[in-house]
């Protein structure tokens, strides 16, 4: 028996998908076929094989190294992955040993911009058919069969901002190379738009042949995108993209942000979901998360209400799960340091726990009403660079938290920046003492998994701790 066969691995769906694989992999006459699995930070991982290997692998799993979920931002390995337990606490762990990718074949695709190449998501299993239990497509996927067996599906759209610049000088010297702990220098770019004409069509034009190209391959990989538009700042879009339900959002996610910096660097151009980038004038880049839960009996949306309220109850006490935890989560939701200088005061962004009607300046903007199938919360906390599957997670969990103690999430705050509530963590080292504090997320998510999120995240603020920045050199260099 295969390795997916002897584990139960594929559900009827997958098998089919595998099926149909195979045959668009003949069709196309693939040469290589990608296996790529998320890992902790959202990024994809993985190998590229022949075709003829990759479909022999599809049932029996492609080996890949346990070291690339101990890595941080710099790509440095932040576990002592030779000691007992590799600094993980488990021997399977140790001494960089192996786990096996194994392919989703729902969500093979043929790449647009490289036509003789496959893509598909991998989830990663020890050798005993157990799920590893730090990679984060996997532990989404448990939290969104939680939700389905109390009745529901988790729904959600994305709108994601983010930057893209013409490549001036693409710095690939080899003293430029960085090392792990040491990125090398990125690109010097110029702007393909100067900033705050929002939504004007004289800026949009001016972008818009760099947004064909993305747009035309996104929509021939499969992703459900709804609309393009000029964002407010220099150089940047956002890009929105249809509801979709289960894992689909999150996997869109990843392959939208891995997409779009492929084709852009293929172009001559660099796109970058980084928060806030090091430019001029710049402004913050968010993603806002739409969710809803939708009845798996009825098809209904479980948040509209059926009376002259904006939400539904249970749409109501899962939002005050949301502010509840909104500090301990933020952690996933803007995982890191540079999404928090996003946080400001009057700025279209976030700084504390509160819900508004249809209002930009809060966390959670509600929108619909009596009798609208499309009511929504739009969370606005999250960062284009977060872990979909994390933020994904933590919102679901959270706010189910919300229902299950029945919390009340107050009055709609009109005055956003001026409401009293708790606010949200002013750095990334806040955010994980929040999470290190908040006991729910240590029971719902495993201790053993906050532990592991905690250490890299904390070897990624101890890194910049220990830089001395131009700020401090301007600032005491002279002075004292």
């Amino acid at each position: 028996m295969s390795f997916v066969a002897r584990h139960n691995l594929w559900s009827d769906e997958q098998k089919d998908a595998a099926v149909r694989l195979r045959r668009i992999a003949e069709e196309h006459k693939l040469d290589t076929i990608r296996l790529s699995f998320p890992d902790q930070h959202g990024l994809l991982r993985g190998k590229t094989l022949i075709a003829g290997e990759a479909l022999a692998s599809l049932e029996g799993g492609c080996s890949i190294t346990t070291t690339m979920l101990a890595k941080d931002t710099s790509h440095r390995t932040v576990f002592p992955v030779f000691t007992a337990g590799g600094g993980f606490g488990m021997q399977e762990m140790q001494g960089a040993a192996d786990v096996l990718m194994v392919a989703d074949p729902t969500t093979f695709r043929v790449l647009p911009w490289a036509p003789t190449t496959g893509w598909v998501l991998c989830d990663l299993y020890f050798s005993d058919g157990r799920p590893v239990p730090f990679a984060t497509r996997g532990l989404y996927r448990s939290v969104i069969d939680r939700l389905a067996q109390r009745g529901y599906d988790f729904m959600a759209g994305l709108e994601v901002e983010f930057h893209v610049f013409k490549i001036e000088d693409p710095r690939l010297s080899p003293k430029d190379a960085g090392s792990p702990g040491f990125p090398g220098e990125p690109p010097a770019v110029s702007l393909l738009s100067q900033g705050y004409q929002y939504l004007t069509e004289q800026r949009y034009d001016l972008i818009e042949p760099v947004l064909e190209l993305i747009r035309r391959d996104v929509v021939g990989l499969g992703l459900p995108l709804r609309s393009m538009e000029v964002e407010y700042g220099p150089s940047q879009c956002e890009f929105v993209f249809q509801p979709t339900v289960g894992l689909a959002p999150a996997d869109i996610m990843v392959l939208f942000r891995s997409a779009v910096k492929q084709i852009c660097r293929r172009h001559g151009y660099h796109a970058t979901f980084m928060c806030r980038p090091r430019i001029p004038n710049v402004m913050s880049s968010g993603w806002h998360l739409h969710q809803s839960l939708v009845s798996r009996a009825t098809g209904e949306n479980a948040f509209m209400s059926k009376e002259a309220d904006v939400l539904s109850p249970l749409g109501k006490t899962y939002m005050a799960g949301l502010l509840d935890h909104a500090r301990a989560s933020a952690v996933f939701s803007t995982p890191t340091i540079n999404g928090y200088k996003r946080y400001r005061s009057y700025s279209l962004a976030p700084d504390r726990a509160i819900w508004g009607r249809d209002n930009r300046g809060v966390m959670i903007r509600v929108l619909g009403g009596p009798n609208d199938p499309a009511s929504r919360l739009e969370n606005r906390i999250g960062e284009p660079a977060a872990n979909p599957y994390l933020y994904m997670a933590s919102q679901i969990l959270a706010g189910l938290d919300g229902v299950d103690r029945g919390l009340d999430p107050g009055p709609s705050a009109d005055t956003p920046y001026e409401t009293k509530a708790s606010l949200l963590p002013k750095s990334l080292r806040e955010a994980v003492f929040a999470l290190q504090e908040d006991p729910f997320f240590r029971d719902a998510l495993g201790a053993n998994f906050v532990d592991y999120y905690v250490h890299i995240k904390t070897a990624e603020i101890e890194r910049f701790q220990a830089e001395i920045t131009e700020w401090e050199q301007r600032e005491y260099f002279e002075m004292f």
